[in-house]
């Protein structure tokens, strides 16, 4: 049994995790601004309801309770973020990392997992898989508030025994959630999908239970060495017919809009500065095919579009 702290308990990724934590017999330390179903529930579920900005309320639960993961996952959009990230929000989440990596560094943390995104990667030419290596190409504020955080998780822990994980989420689903997957397909001034020819180019996602699994590997402690940075996605992309099938399937699309080509007219680019699920369609048969191999060594990655719940 583990001691787990989690930020952004509340979200969607972390009200999955701490459920999951707990069936495992862990005992989960979790906070969020917003109270969640799991309070009250559980004996080894310990919640302290506050900002996550608190750096002192905070910083004493993980310096007060032997904490062996912290798994961070407050500042993330899916999660206790919307999709629209401003000054705000960035501002937010430096304030809220540099308190944390100190915390978790002054109690010995063994694990220390950062939730980051592959929109890092942005906009890739060739066909090459997108690895771990892989240029970072991405803009937008979002991308910038990662990155941001990777590089001062990096410097708190140079000289620590505290492991450093940094978890670069592809866009996240689930059976119900799947805001990410529609962006692909759904063009908001037609209020139609569409598709391109067949709908046989794809991108990579990552079913949220892929997520959940790949951080209790983490918590369990994997064999040989973990730390750094891990693309973590479906092992297989998600082509757009596959994402229209589903979306009808489940009775939330109706007509869809086949098309030859994309149009090559100006997108509001601007938008894509502050909204994370901006997709400009003229990117569509870019390069979004995000390698898993590192992560795929942690855990299975078993779950996709077919077996998601």
């Amino acid at each position: 049994m583990a001691n787990v702290f989690v930020t952004g308990a509340s979200g969607m990724i972390g009200v999955a995790l701490c459920d999951k934590l707990l069936q495992k017999k862990h005992k989960v330390f979790a906070t969020d601004f917003n109270s969640n179903m799991l309070v009250g529930t559980d004996p080894n579920y310990n919640f302290t309801q506050c900002e996550i900005t608190d750096s002192k309320t905070l910083s004493d639960v993980i310096e007060s309770n032997q904490i062996d993961t912290v798994v961070h996952l407050a500042c993330t959009v899916d999660n206790d973020f919307d999709n629209m990230v401003t000054d705000t929000e960035m501002k937010r989440a430096k304030q809220t990392d540099k308190y944390i990596y100190s915390a978790a560094d002054k109690a010995g943390v063994k694990n220390m997992i950062l939730t980051s995104t592959t929109s890092v990667y942005g906009i890739q030419k060739g066909r090459e898989p997108i690895r771990e290596t892989t240029d970072e190409k991405g803009n937008g504020n979002y991308v910038d508030m990662k990155l941001t955080s990777e590089k001062l998780m990096l410097k708190a822990f140079k000289k620590s025994d505290t492991i450093p994980v940094i978890a670069r989420l592809a866009p996240i689903y689930t059976a119900e959630f799947t805001d990410n997957l529609r962006e692909r397909i759904f063009d908001k001034k037609d209020n139609a999908a569409f598709i391109f020819k067949e709908g046989e180019y794809a991108f990579s996602f990552c079913c949220m239970y892929n997520y959940v699994d790949f951080i209790l590997a983490i918590v369990n402690i994997p064999k040989g060495r973990y730390e750094g940075i891990f693309n973590v996605a479906d092992k297989r992309q998600i082509t757009a017919k596959e994402i229209v099938d589903y979306e009808r399937e489940h009775h939330r699309i109706g007509a869809v809009l086949q098309r030859s080509a994309p149009a090559a007219v100006s997108y509001n680019k601007s938008k894509g500065k502050i909204d994370y699920r901006f997709f400009d369609p003229n990117a569509t048969f870019a390069n979004w095919n995000i390698d898993v191999t590192r992560a795929g060594n942690i855990c299975p990655l078993r779950w996709n579009l077919g077996n998601t719940k």
